[in-house]
């Protein structure tokens, strides 16, 4: 049997990026947690953290923390059949799930912040590029994920949520600045573009299927979509932004489109665990509602 004393203390640790956060979390001394977590550490016969600013778990830790997470709700599942058994006071259950920045900028947070104001939970957001949302999942870090790979992770069902549309737009100064002769390769290997993260791909790709060849892009770097459309309203840089972000700039006419009908459409899926909980479900019904209430759905 495993002692989930020290799976607790595993899960603090990784949760809370410290032994000293972890103890106070669990209401014992720091000497404590880390005494479970050696104990268990050795029971295992394996590094379950690795030490630093912050901690982060090894494969094996992050396997462990996915079972707590997944026992945790199971004990919600015992204690709503069985009230008799549950603990005096809300019993918050945590769940870990990873998003993509835009979608979490725009139709996401209100959906989840709702499920979460009526329900006992503690949602964990992890934030990452779409391409790469289900190697969270994968690695067992979360247990839900907005993810742009339809292909189902093991151990996951993977559900339509439709597609984000994106628009090229720029402020009409950056405009006459830097596309006054057209749009194409000439002109964009020279005009600064806005990209979230080095894994953003979204501007490249655009540029790629406009020009039919890869234009290697001058970029700034801000990982936020806010700061994008700040960032192209002051005429700093052109960037991929979702419609529904833009839409009153474009109205307005503070942003204007680089080329008018050429959107990117990016596919968006919702992958879950195979996870037998209310909960876990009831987050999914939300998320996809809202999902595909505002996304692009293929019959359309």
């Amino acid at each position: 049997m495993l002692d989930y004393d020290s799976l607790f203390a595993l899960a603090a640790v990784i949760r809370e990026g410290s032994f000293d956060r972890a103890a106070r979390s669990l209401n014992v001394t720091p000497s404590a947690v880390s005494q479970r977590i050696r104990l268990l550490e050795e029971r295992i016969g394996s590094a379950l953290v690795i030490r630093g600013q912050p901690c982060q778990a090894t494969e094996m830790g992050r396997r462990l923390c996915q079972h707590i997470d997944r026992v945790r709700l199971l004990e919600q599942e015992l204690h709503d059949a069985l009230p008799t058994l549950a603990t005096e006071g809300t019993v918050r259950v945590r769940l870990p799930i990873a998003v993509n920045a835009d979608s979490l900028a725009t139709w996401f947070a209100p959906s989840a912040a709702a499920f979460a104001a009526e329900s006992p939970v503690l949602i964990d957001v992890a934030v990452d590029d779409q391409d790469h949302t289900a190697e969270w999942l994968r690695s067992g870090v979360v247990l839900a994920a907005v993810t742009g790979s339809s292909r189902p992770t093991v151990g996951c069902n993977s559900q339509v949520l439709g597609a984000m549309r994106y628009l090229a737009a720029a402020s009409p100064s950056f405009m006459e600045r830097y596309f006054s002769d057209g749009v194409g390769a000439g002109t964009l290997v020279r005009a600064p573009s806005l990209v979230f993260n080095s894994k953003d791909e979204l501007q490249t790709r655009w540029a790629h299927r406009l020009c039919h060849r890869h234009v290697e892009l001058p970029r700034h770097t801000l990982p936020s979509p806010q700061a994008f459309v700040t960032a192209s309203l002051a005429g700093m840089g052109w960037g991929m932004h979702p419609m529904s972000l833009i839409e009153p700039y474009l109205k307005t006419g503070a942003l204007v489109e680089l080329l008018p009908d050429k959107p990117l459409d990016v596919p968006l899926y919702w992958q879950q665990a195979r996870a037998s909980s209310t909960l876990l479900d009831g987050l999914s019904k939300v998320i996809l509602a809202a999902g595909r209430a505002a996304l692009i759905q293929p019959n359309s």
